[in-house]
């Protein structure tokens, strides 16, 4: 397998969807906007009902009229989100800006990883697309420990935390321009001879997620990765009590100590996630056991201890809990994405995938808001611990059954 351009090109394009340079303060944006945690459960909700309602409409407009416009729409929606956040800080206006993300995520999920796999089988290399997803997953993860590292700085020098929406408008950009450069050989599925019918698809997509090994695969992956993309903001407020122990900047105002430290070790993780995404065809070339199932029951397992760590103030230790689920995600999800690619045709795979994040974000969206209701009431700590327990009976119930 060649690394050639569109490999590059893949690359770039994850690096620079993950420079948000927003991602690492979100929460304490918010917060410091006068946002309870219930009306920031209730924008994440929000955000989830959006790709809800569009994502697998979306994955159909892809397969039927074209990848590259789906995402470069995609990437003007969340251009749009970005300056209202950088210039509106009314509750009623983080509405609006997490309705475009949302059409965003819905128009951007599942297309791209459509195109990887259907270049995979242009070139003959559908045997190392867990390896070739992998590494370029690899190059997101870098770019967010870049962009947490250059975020860092911004808060440190600025003082402010709406700046960086502003700057997370340029590499967005930048990637609009790049997607209109991508082949059209991968702008719809190889095996279509002509643009098939959105009756075309919508029969071969509900012929596919009917089939059992398909709906499992699709629900191991989309459990998890909504269970982590409901609560990984609340690392913020582990890493914020983590500052304030660094004998660091100690003469600086406190949003600016805490900006440079947040920034460091978010750039930490996301290294750490980069080799996770890397390494995870050995993960599975290893696993003699069902490794999906395992990875999910430890995952929420470090949540519940993350939590009780929190409730007791052992601030290190409940960081490191929360390390090891974005870790995991990390290995599972190249994996898991390999699985689909192999149970799915590919004329329907945008759109199957589309599913996979159809059912994420309906579970994404219950979870964010029940973390926001209890962490109000009962403290963050709790929120996290409660809900990580109920979703484990969750599991073991649908396990059983």
């Amino acid at each position: 397998m060649i690394k050639d351009r569109q490999y590059y090109k893949f690359c770039s394009y994850g690096f620079l969807k993950n420079l948000r340079f927003f991602d690492a303060f979100l929460l304490l944006f918010l917060l410091e906007k006068g946002v309870t945690y219930t009306q920031i459960g209730l924008l994440y909700g929000i955000r989830e009902v959006i790709v809800n309602l569009l994502e697998l409409p979306s994955g159909i407009v892809a397969d039927t009229y074209g990848r590259k416009n789906a995402l470069a729409g995609s990437f003007l929606a969340y251009i749009f989100s970005f300056v209202l956040f950088y210039g509106f800080h009314h509750f009623w206006w983080f509405v609006l800006a997490f309705v475009l993300y949302g059409t965003g995520d819905a128009f951007r999920s599942g297309t791209h990883k459509g195109m990887i796999m259907d270049y995979l089988r242009q070139n003959g290399w559908e045997d190392k697309k867990i390896w070739y997803y992998g590494h370029t997953r690899s190059w997101s993860q870098m770019g967010s420990a870049i962009s947490s590292l250059v975020a860092g700085i911004i808060v440190f020098y600025s003082g402010q935390y709406e700046r960086i929406f502003l700057y997370s408008v340029f590499p967005y950009f930048i990637n609009f321009v790049l997607i209109l450069s991508y082949p059209e050989s991968i702008n719809y599925a190889s095996k279509q001879k002509k643009r098939q019918s959105l009756q075309q698809t919508f029969h071969a997509f509900f012929s596919t997620i009917r089939q059992k090994n398909v709906f499992n695969i699709a629900f191991s992956s989309a459990f998890f990765s909504a269970y982590l993309k409901s609560i990984k903001d609340y690392i913020q407020l582990i890493m914020a009590n983590v500052a304030l122990l660094i004998p660091f900047l100690m003469g600086q105002a406190p949003e600016k100590k805490s900006g440079v430290i947040i920034g460091l070790l978010y750039f930490g993780l996301y290294l750490l996630t980069s080799r996770a995404s890397k390494f995870a065809s050995v993960f599975e070339g290893l696993s003699k056991r069902n490794l999906p199932t395992l990875t999910l029951y430890a995952g929420l397992g470090m949540g519940a201890l993350s939590g009780v760590f929190y409730i007791r103030g052992w601030w290190i230790p409940a960081l490191l809990a929360f390390i090891g689920i974005y870790v995991l995600e990390n290995i599972r999800k190249p994996i898991l994405t390999g699985y689909i690619s192999d149970n799915v045709p590919n004329e329907v795979l945008t759109s199957v995938i589309s599913a996979q994040s159809l059912l994420r974000t309906i579970i994404t969206a219950v979870i964010a808001l029940a973390v926001g209701v209890i962490a109000d009431y009962q403290g963050m700590g709790m929120g996290l611990l409660s809900v990580s327990l109920l979703l484990i009976v969750v599991v073991l119930f649908f396990n059983t059954k």
